[in-house]
């Protein structure tokens, strides 16, 4: 299946008509550059898309017909737009839940402050700003200057002030985290990183970044002002909380009572973990390779949205999700050697095997997180998730690990390894 794309055209107040459907060559949702290219070749103005309206088809964030809210910047002729009708309430309502960059007026003082924020640091802009992807849980934008690309992005309120979290780590590992020209609430300006992201990762990169990553988080837990301020707390006492009133909340009607029952006896594990002696810091939450990026180099780590304050082990967990089978046993040796190298008191193999079901269980609060601060037009992203994640959960504590003693992990890696 591939997307195709309708658009909703307006200008200022104004709807001005529809234009599509055509088929576009990327079937993800949130990627509108093509979207953008073919729009601007229809209407021959630039145009800017401002958020999804509706799905018919596809899922999982692809493929379908997908409706956008597009904002053209200069008024197209009319002859290159379809006046049939539509619901143009479906523009307009809902705004309460509405990120500030899928409004016209919201996107423009963005990029306004994009522009003078580099202009004041040297770097102007040279040429349009290009849209690259728009979805509830970010946007992002290219910006051409005369000393290289430089990207914008920004966040919804539901998620971590990343510029607070890059900062933190450029603190204790420089060159670990992307260099920022600028930063507001929830949006920041960061220098491009050459290379590509690193769904293919070599056993020698995956090493490389999961021992780099975690000596930034060993420092980070030592220092005695703790938890940097405005990052989220997530250790366990407040995580379990969270996750007790989510298992009592909507979602339980997704579920069955034993499922429930469950889930909610994995509640223990929390304090088992705790037993294994993994320090609680900053945790990236996201830490897959897809968020890795490198050029040949020593991998740079992006996209810090879900990071918190709490146990590492989600991180050691997540390193290995996408890469190929065969490479995530030497993931998890890698993130088990590199903690035991620096706290050797700890069992970071045996909070690998506690905390696969938790993972999964706080995957499933943070996508009701998502459901619950965004429109109704957005939800086909994340509908079902959470309770597809409990279910993950129970499904992963009924069998056993392959992080328990005994396990076929490969051999340790020579600490001359980890750097």
């Amino acid at each position: 299946m591939s997307r195709t794309v309708s658009a909703w055209v307006t200008s200022g107040e104004d709807f001005l008509g529809v234009a599509g459907p055509f088929p576009v060559d990327i079937p993800w949702w949130s990627e509108v550059e093509p979207v953008i290219a073919r729009l601007e070749a229809l209407l021959g103005v630039p145009v800017l898309v401002l958020r999804l309206v509706d799905i018919d088809g596809g899922a999982g964030g692809r493929d379908g017909h997908v409706t956008y809210h597009v904002e053209a910047l200069e008024r197209p002729a009319p002859s290159t737009l379809d006046q049939r009708p539509v619901d143009v309430g479906l523009l307009t309502g809902h705004e309460v839940f509405r990120s500030p960059w899928a409004r016209a007026d919201g996107l423009r003082e963005l990029l306004d402050w994009a522009t003078v924020t580099l202009a004041s640091a040297g770097r102007p802009v040279t040429g349009p700003v290009e849209q690259r992807r728009t979805w509830n849980l970010a946007g992002l934008f290219r910006l051409p200057t005369a000393r290289g690309t430089v990207w914008l992005k920004t966040t919804p309120h539901f998620a971590a002030d990343e510029s607070t979290v890059v900062g933190a780590f450029a603190q204790v590992a420089p060159g670990l985290v992307a260099t920022l020209l600028g930063c507001g609430e929830h949006r920041m300006l960061m220098e491009h990183i050459p290379g590509e992201d690193c769904w293919q990762a070599s056993s020698d990169t995956v090493s490389a970044v999961v021992g780099r990553f975690v000596a930034a988080q060993v420092a980070l837990a030592a220092r005695e002002s703790g938890r940097p301020p405005g990052i989220r707390d997530w250790r366990a006492p407040v995580l379990t909380g969270q996750l007790r009133e989510l298992l009592d909340g909507p979602v339980a009607r997704e579920l069955s009572g034993q499922e429930l029952a469950f889930a909610r006896e994995l509640m223990d594990r929390w304090d088992l973990l705790a037993e294994c002696g993994l320090p609680d810091t900053l945790v990236h939450g996201d830490f897959h390779p897809g968020n890795w990026r490198s050029d040949g180099g020593p991998p740079v780590i992006v996209d810090f949205a879900d990071a918190h304050w709490g146990n590492p082990v989600l991180d050691g967990l997540r390193a290995q999700d996408f890469l190929p089978e065969s490479r995530r046993a030497q993931a998890a040796r890698a993130w088990i050697d590199a903690w035991q190298a620096r706290v050797p008191t700890a069992d970071p193999a045996r909070a690998l095997a506690l905390a696969e079901p938790l993972a999964h269980l706080t995957y499933a609060l943070r996508y009701q997180e998502f459901l619950d601060g965004i429109e109704p037009s957005e939800r086909p992203y994340h509908q079902g998730d959470p309770a597809d994640e409990i279910r993950a959960a129970v499904r992963c504590a009924a069998r056993p690990s392959p992080y328990l003693a005994g396990a076929p992990l490969p051999p340790p890696v020579p600490h001359g390894r980890i750097n």
